[in-house]
């Protein structure tokens, strides 16, 4: 089969289409043929050395795919046949025409959604899901400050925090990321190019804070963050763009607001209770038509063979929603 495939830690340069061995599906395991998957940031560190998969994963880049399932190991006792359109959020593997994964860890594709739409779901939903509802634990009435609000992430999370009865506000680069992020439900959106957002977020919410916030910039936001979260307010860190140090009275200042700062990451946590839980809680909404409707947002879909075109878009920052790549069928 074909993957995405780099010899060395480096730049999109480096990386190439490669002719590997087609993975067999083991006990309890179903083989994907694929027919999309989607970048995510992961990608781009682990092709520059920073984020190596976990034990036992694939190395192959791509943490999410839709397709249909081509075969079935022993032991597969559950609804899939062959032929079956599925998606599925994976450790690795996924930028190949070929992945192995467990049955239990397969989500059925809504219906009216292309395949290039559900490869954008995995990663960016399930994601969004965890950190507001298992780790961040909106509740409704709660406001939630999302960071990178235009991202896969970020335009799930809006939407999910719409579905639970909060108010989402989002920080992004550009006013037509918070045009879009606006489009889709989030109540405001601060450019952090031009304005303090921890101000703003405090002018907006009469200077209460936000009950939750969700992070994946780190270092360079802290002060902002702690100065604008709510008393008992959770702070919940899952990316460092900004980087990893920081300088300066943390604890003391996050102490005085009795705040909780958690941290979460989805690709070495056990997936299948998340995916159960996402599975019935959440997926059929993809299919309800009205306003409660949720919706993947692609930027932009790039055949495999660019897949060096693709790392170098995503590294600029620019993109709404999710990069999809096109395997070839």
């Amino acid at each position: 089969m074909i993957a995405v495939h780099f010899d060395k830690p480096g730049g999109p340069e480096n990386l190439y289409l490669k002719e590997v061995a087609k993975p067999s599906p083991g006990e309890g395991e179903v083989l994907l043929k694929v027919a999309a998957s989607a970048l995510n940031r992961a990608d781009l560190l682990q092709r520059q050395g920073q984020y190596a998969p976990p034990p036992g994963a694939s190395n192959i880049l791509g943490l999410e795919a839709s397709g249909h399932v081509a075969e079935l190991g022993a032991g597969c006792q559950g609804p899939w046949r062959v032929g079956d359109p599925a998606m599925v959020l994976l450790s690795g593997g996924g930028q190949a025409q070929y992945v192995t994964v467990p049955a239990e860890l397969l989500m059925p594709i809504p219906a009216g959604l292309t395949m290039c739409q559900a490869a954008a779901i995995p990663e960016a939903w399930l994601t969004a899901f965890q950190l507001l509802h298992l780790v961040g634990n909106v509740q409704a009435g709660d406001s939630v400050l999302i960071h990178a609000g235009a991202s896969g992430v970020g335009t799930a999370a809006i939407q999910l925090a719409r579905m639970a009865g909060a108010t989402p506000l989002v920080t992004a680069g550009s006013q037509e990321k918070l045009q879009i992020a606006e489009k889709l439900g989030a109540a405001a959106g601060f450019n952090y190019k031009e304005e303090d957002f921890s101000e703003a977020t405090l002018k907006l919410t009469k200077g209460a804070g936000v009950n939750l916030i969700l992070d994946c910039i780190g270092g360079s936001y802290w002060e902002k963050n702690v100065n604008c979260l709510a008393l008992d307010g959770h702070w919940v860190l899952y990316g460092l763009l900004g980087g990893a140090v920081i300088s300066g009275p943390l604890f003391s200042k996050l102490l005085f607001k009795r705040g909780s700062l958690i941290t979460s990451l989805l690709r070495p946590r056990d997936k299948k209770m998340l995916v159960k839980a996402f599975t019935e809680q959440i997926l059929p909404h993809f299919s309800t038509e009205g306003p409660q409707r949720l919706l993947p947002v692609l930027d932009r879909v790039y055949p495999v063979a660019e897949i060096q075109e693709a790392h170098e878009y995503m590294e600029t920052n620019k993109n709404v929603g999710k990069i999809v790549l096109e395997l070839p069928q």
